[in-house]
């Protein structure tokens, strides 16, 4: 088995002992992601609605930088210390993607590193290449 971590500056440097994402074949687990903004690794200003966006925005650049998008993304998890705004969720994640949509979960959780409010991880699975003969 082959492994390549994927890293980009474009999402928050990781904050223990784990890669953004690591590509096995065409799959890719994308790690979990608070909202922390890249530049500062330090959580957005705002509230849940800027913590979710920016959490998006963070799985999305780890995202393209293992070669893909979120239309390659089959499985997306979601992690609320408040599940009172999943509906906000919801109306977030249909911004960023399409039908048909990944599998996703939604846990309640007590808490999350650095005091966020929401952390999301996915698995991408990416179309093979084809070359031409």
């Amino acid at each position: 088995m082959t492994k390549t971590i994927i890293q980009t500056d474009k999402a928050p440097q990781a904050i223990g002992t784990y890669s953004q994402a690591v590509k096995v074949g065409q799959a890719v687990y994308l790690s979990g992601q608070i909202p922390l903004v890249p530049e500062t690794m330090t959580l957005v200003e705002g509230d849940i609605a800027a913590q979710i966006t920016r959490v998006f925005d963070n799985l999305q650049a780890v995202a393209e930088a293992a070669g893909g998008s979120f239309a390659d993304v089959v499985k997306l998890n979601v992690f609320l210390t408040d599940l009172a705004n999943f509906p906000v969720v919801n109306e977030i994640m249909g911004q960023y993607f399409q039908q048909p949509y990944p599998a996703r979960a939604a846990i309640g959780v007590a808490a999350l590193p650095k005091g966020a409010a929401v952390e999301m991880d996915a698995i991408m699975h990416l179309p093979v290449q084809e070359y031409p003969l």
